[in-house]
């Protein structure tokens, strides 16, 4: 899958991040020593150990990589595939480090893997397999609060989490802080509200900030905002179901939606729910009656079709030589990571498609699982404190706004006035923050630099590194 579009002399995924990141580094001001030092991953974890199934013993391998633990913990998914490597782990450990500078969140960069197809296994052999890797993580130090915080990604989610938290917990009763060991759990287990939506609603975010740059929609002749704009998805797991959800609801028109096996068209726009709804009864979009077409023989090629947004939100490597010619879309907006290769990103560009980088559009879903590890530290649920106060505080200004007017306010009214903040409203609040901040942070380096986005992103993300290296010093390196 990761093959599909690209030609056999690009580059693999963790080549394609060190490209990228020389081709910033360039621009950075940064010695050649301390450059070497943020390039380099710090620790790698791999394991194998036997599972039974069927009444055989399989060997199951995991891995878990620390690129940079420049701030501690380190932070990144685990994700279940059957394509899982070391060279894939490495590569993603490397996006969340640049990722989370990027966004100022204040974890070094780490990911891990399971080489496993989830689908050939049962919820108990899942439940054992997620366990014994847990185990390895916390017999290694390669889990814990303030050591490395691991969250969902591919072929994972809550359950999975939870039974991480559960793992954790068992080995290390005496750490009061232990539910912030893992993000993405479910609510009942200390998760935070916003969480699951957290990285599509960050999409959404990012792609309507660089929509409404007038250098943006001026070079793209676009009318700069996300109502009536057109967007194709490829990929409909958590992220692409989320972010067409958020363009929907706020006018786009999201005209196609791309998975592995099939593709579903409407120029008049999909119903993002029907859809999700008709492939959760019937396991495919296939027979979907509300598509203008349903392309079977070959999904990847409705990536091709005219739109004005284009989001892969699927695995690596989906835009290459092979079919990057062909990208009509006047914007790419990288949900998933390393979605377009170093060759497909140069021909994209000098078609003159915007790229906004995956380093930074998909930067929601770490983000809120800040929140949540914060929140499980503190032991208290966002907006628990202040809600009825700024309510009460709310009220009282409002009654003397009332009266100077003269003219009570019917209960609908004041209810939506003096509304306290709830926890999931904290969180897109702080998640639109800081999505903002970053795309502007990006923007005024590539303004600045004459340089691209991902570039710039990435020479933003490499001067908050090593600046954050500088100020902490560096124990043993010199005499």
């Amino acid at each position: 899958l990761t093959n599909i579009a690209t030609e056999a002399h690009e580059p693999k995924f963790l080549q394609a991040v060190g490209m990228y990141f020389d081709r910033a580094a360039k621009h950075s001001g940064v010695t050649e020593e301390v450059l070497k030092h943020i390039k380099s991953t710090d620790a790698v974890l791999s394991v194998t150990f036997p599972v039974e199934k069927d009444g055989r013993t399989v060997m199951v391998r995991g891995y878990r990589s620390q690129h940079s633990r420049h701030r501690l913990p380190c932070k990144g998914g685990i994700r279940y595939s059957s394509e899982v490597d070391l060279q894939e782990v490495e590569a993603l450990a490397a996006l969340m480090t640049y990722k989370c500078a990027a966004v100022d969140v204040p974890f070094g960069g780490g990911k891990g893997g399971i080489m496993i197809d989830p689908k050939d296994w049962t919820e108990a052999e899942l439940e054992r397999i997620t366990r014994r890797f847990t185990l390895e993580l916390c017999q290694k130090n390669f889990i814990g609060p303030g050591v490395d915080v691991p969250a969902p990604d591919v072929g994972t989610g809550p359950r999975e989490m939870g039974w991480i938290a559960d793992t954790y917990r068992n080995f290390n009763p005496q750490d009061v802080s232990g539910a912030a060991c893992v993000t993405g759990k479910a609510l009942s287990l200390g998760g935070v509200r916003g969480r699951n939506e957290a990285t599509g609603l960050g999409v959404y975010y990012g792609v309507r900030e660089f929509l409404a740059f007038p250098e943006v929609h001026s070079r793209i002749k676009h009318h700069g905002k996300v109502e009536d704009s057109s967007v194709i998805i490829q990929g409909f797991g958590n992220v692409g179901y989320w972010a067409a959800k958020f363009f929907e609801a706020n006018g786009a028109k999201v005209v196609g939606i791309v998975e592995h096996d099939v593709a579903a068209y409407s120029a008049a726009g999909l119903d993002v729910e029907q859809l999700a709804l008709w492939r959760r009864e019937n396991g495919s979009f296939r027979g979907f009656p509300d598509a203008q077409q349903l392309i079977e023989d070959n999904p990847m090629a409705l990536l091709e079709a005219q739109c004005d947004v284009l989001i892969p939100a699927a695995l690596e490597r989906q835009i290459g030589l092979k079919n990057a010619r062909r990208i009509k879309a006047k914007v790419v907006g990288e949900a998933a990571n390393g979605p377009v290769t170093p060759g497909a990103d140069e021909v994209l560009r000098s078609q003159g498609c915007v790229i906004i980088p995956d380093l930074l559009l998909n930067a929601g879903g770490v983000c809120v699982s800040y929140f949540e590890w914060a929140k499980n530290l503190s032991h208290l649920r966002f907006g628990r404190m202040n809600k009825r106060w700024d309510e009460r505080s709310k009220g009282q200004l409002l009654a003397l706004v009332e009266g100077n007017a003269g003219r009570p306010l019917s209960e609908v009214e004041r209810r939506q006035l003096i509304h306290g903040a709830e926890e999931h409203e904290l969180v897109y609040s702080g998640l639109e923050d800081t999505m903002i901040v970053a795309c502007n942070e990006t923007r005024q380096t590539a303004n600045a630099k004459n340089i691209d986005y991902r570039t710039a992103a990435l020479t933003n993300s490499i001067n908050k590194i090593a600046a954050s290296l500088a100020g902490s010093g560096s124990i043993f390196t010199h005499a």
